[in-house]
């Protein structure tokens, strides 16, 4: 299997790599933090005019016709800046939405608008009680005539704050925690109702909190069947999980490479402290799962687009775990290669492991794929083993 970039590819990656080493220093990045938005709208600009927000939609809707691929290169290019910009959130997650189950007329009135940085958009999925679980929904969505009421939180909504329109999961039969009886519902952040209060996350990104309280939301801004949203959800979680793996390997590249340098420079009894071999086994460690994270992401980008839901959802689950495991790892190896600098704020390699660590936790961590995956068979889809079989090894 050839896995160089096409010659359009390579062209991506070098002109995003570019404009990331031209404008988004460490420097730079705790310069675009402290403005008010928490991020740099020039840069937001500067996204759209290099089409970089209008990558993944098909032309005929007014994108560019990029795939998994071209999200995987600028989502790592990202991550090796630590960007801080709502890309994901607006572009991947609630684009994603947008891509899967949106109609026509609401393609054409938005997708536009977010190509060329006019409209931000968030998905509102998370509730206080639902953790990693997407079908874990308590909002409620009532028709009332021509119009649905929303009422219920939605918590850790990335990007919120800037949002123009969030997307909101609500229930709209069923018990709270069944797979059916899920709608989606296109909402104003300023509308009637509406309450969200924003704060920075632990990565330096921002995220809020919406209330809602009896919001009405015309029909025309459902998206898809309002009883049978799920599969969109899972299926654009599972395009969205790709995507976080490509932007851990960014920052699992930038940690090794700091730290090695790092190594080769930092002086201690005379000599380099990278001529001491246990810290070279250590920086190897380190090189390793920078590896292994890179080949899975790369599995995952190519699976994305897999028809089959569970073979899906087997490759995603992997890669996610490796990810997360990854990131803790390379995370603290970098840390205390590094000493006490490390922990400093003045210092990236800290931001960069904030970063890495959040990834791990956005929707699923390394232990809840981990046990996705067995409940799927395994990465081979063989038949999960009940709980308590003991094991008997066979024999040709």
């Amino acid at each position: 299997m050839d896995f160089d970039y096409s010659e359009e590819q390579q062209l991506l990656k070098d002109s995003v790599e570019r404009v990331m080493l031209d404008n988004y220093s460490f420097n730079d990045r705790c310069k675009y933090q402290a403005e008010k938005v928490g991020y740099s709208e020039a840069m937001w600009a500067r996204y759209a005019e290099l089409g970089l927000l209008a990558l993944p939609f098909s032309e005929a809707h007014g994108g560019l016709g990029g795939g998994a691929i071209e999200t995987m290169i600028v989502m790592e290019a990202f991550g090796k800046a630590l960007i801080l910009e709502p890309y994901f959130a607006t572009v991947v997650l609630a684009g994603g939405i947008l891509r899967q189950g949106a109609s026509e007329t609401q393609k054409a009135e938005m997708i536009p608008a977010i190509a060329e940085g006019r409209m931000k958009l968030a998905f509102a999925y998370a509730e206080p009680q639902s953790r990693y679980d997407l079908f874990d929904v308590q909002t409620q969505a009532k028709k009332d005539g021509d119009e649905w009421v929303l009422n219920g939180i939605k918590g850790l909504v990335l990007h919120g704050e800037a949002a123009d329109r969030i997307i909101v999961s609500a229930r709209t039969a069923g018990d709270t925690r069944e797979k059916d009886g899920i709608g989606l519902f296109l909402v104003h952040s300023s509308a009637p109702g509406v309450a969200r209060r924003g704060y920075p996350t632990q990565d330096g990104l921002r995220a809020a909190e919406f209330t809602l309280d009896n919001v009405r939301v015309q029909a025309a801004d459902v998206i898809g069947d309002p009883a049978g949203a799920f599969p969109i959800i899972t299926r654009v979680a599972d395009e969205a999980i790709a995507a976080l793996c490509a932007e851990a390997v960014g920052c699992f590249a930038v940690m090794q490479a700091t730290t090695l340098e790092y190594l080769k420079t930092r002086k201690q009894f005379g000599t380099t402290i990278g001529s001491f071999q246990v810290l070279q086994h250590r920086a190897v460690d380190m090189l390793i799962e920078l590896e292994q994270s890179r080949s899975m992401a790369m599995y995952a980008t190519m699976m994305v687009s897999e028809d089959g839901a569970a073979e899906r959802e087997r490759a995603i689950s992997a890669a996610k775990a490796q990810i997360g495991q990854s990131a803790k790892l390379i995370g603290q190896q970098s840390i205390q290669l590094h000493g006490g600098i490390g922990m400093t704020m003045e210092y990236s390699v800290g931001h960069y492991f904030k970063r890495a660590t959040m990834l791990d936790k956005l929707l699923g961590d390394a232990d809840h794929h981990m046990q996705r995956l067995a409940a799927l068979g395994g990465l081979i889809g063989q038949e999960a083993t009940p709980p308590g079989t003991p094991y008997v090894r066979t024999t040709d």
